[in-house]
């Protein structure tokens, strides 16, 4: 008997990088909690660096600038508020709910290599912009190569 092996389908891994970022986007996802309400584990955030400095965009619809804590300590920018349940009206019936809200935080290391007095953070169209610039010291300085 004659019989030809086939090789099974080909599974073609992620990147590290592809797989990290699925793992986030399951893990930042809302979970239901024990009382049945949406919990927000994460927004979504973009994190950018610059010769001088580290961008932090976060994704906050639906809250005010005052809802929103922004602190750095210890070498880590931490993100927290909270968006609050919109109670159901009377004479509506929801027929779906997506729109999740709770208590969220980001804690985003940066190390000490940042000017803590001179963090900024605007709120504008519903995300959260934290600009974090470099200390000086650790920013890169151009040598010159000489003959």
């Amino acid at each position: 008997m004659n019989t030809k092996l086939s090789h099974p389908a080909r599974w073609s891994p992620l990147s590290f990088d592809d797989l990290r970022k699925e793992m986030n986007r399951i893990f930042e996802t809302t979970v239901e909690r024990p009382d049945g309400k949406s919990h927000v584990i994460a927004p979504l955030a973009n994190f950018a660096e610059t010769e001088k400095e580290y961008e932090i965009s976060l994704d906050l619809p639906g809250l005010k600038p005052e809802e929103v804590n922004v602190e750095f300590r210890d070498g880590h920018l931490c993100i927290s508020g909270e968006r609050k349940n919109v109670s159901e009206e009377k004479g509506k019936t929801f027929h779906r709910v997506e729109r999740t809200y709770g208590e969220f935080r980001r804690v985003i290391a940066l190390g000490n290599e940042v000017d803590a007095e001179n963090i900024q953070a605007r709120y504008e169209h519903g995300v959260l912009t934290v600009v974090a610039p470099k200390v000086s010291a650790v920013q890169p300085k151009k040598i010159a190569v000489t003959t």
